[in-house]
């Protein structure tokens, strides 16, 4: 079970401390897409997204889209954010994510990732021993195989909670 818990839980992307990351060592966020970044129907980031990312490559943060969706999908993101990205990236499978390792140099430890859900977001960067970050969905809305992912993803947030090891809610850095 120790795989499914969030090294940080907050409730949005933008409650995340990144200087705070920065300070830990972090040199790369890769963020998941759908209900992360954006609602799974918007098929363009928002201003206050571009401005967050704006702000984060400030920062210094090399800043990867990582998503199991399709290119389509994910590319309208990655061009107006101006950032790289990795689609059908099948997570929590680690290949995509030793490609990123591989392709831009960073050590474990100065990869962060956001995402939403348990099943993929956090369990893939937890396998890579990543820094996991879950965030709240930003909307209901979801793929099919993510509703399903979500049935599965509220019976180990019990399990969890029953042994005071996460509680949706209880956000932490």
């Amino acid at each position: 079970m120790d795989k499914f818990i969030p090294d940080i839980y907050q409730k949005s992307i933008y409650d995340v401390d990144y200087k705070s990351l920065k300070n830990r060592g972090i040199k790369c966020i890769i963020f998941d897409l759908d209900n992360t970044i954006a609602p799974v129907n918007i098929p363009i980031p928002d201003k206050e997204i571009k401005d967050l990312f704006s702000d984060l490559d400030y920062l210094g943060f090399k800043l990867i889209i990582m998503s199991n969706a399709n290119k389509s999908r994910v590319e309208p993101f990655k061009e107006k954010l101006n950032v790289d990205s990795c689609c059908l990236s099948n997570k929590p499978l680690k290949k995509k994510y030793k490609k990123i390792v591989s392709i831009y140099g960073f050590k474990d430890n100065e990869i962060a990732c956001i995402g939403d859900q348990l099943l993929t977001d956090i369990l893939g960067a937890n396998k890579m021993g990543f820094l996991s970050i879950l965030v709240n969905p930003i909307s209901t809305i979801d793929y099919k195989i993510t509703k399903f992912n979500r049935l599965i993803e509220k019976k180990i947030f019990n399990i969890l909670a029953k042994k005071n090891l996460f509680k949706v809610g209880k956000y932490y850095e």
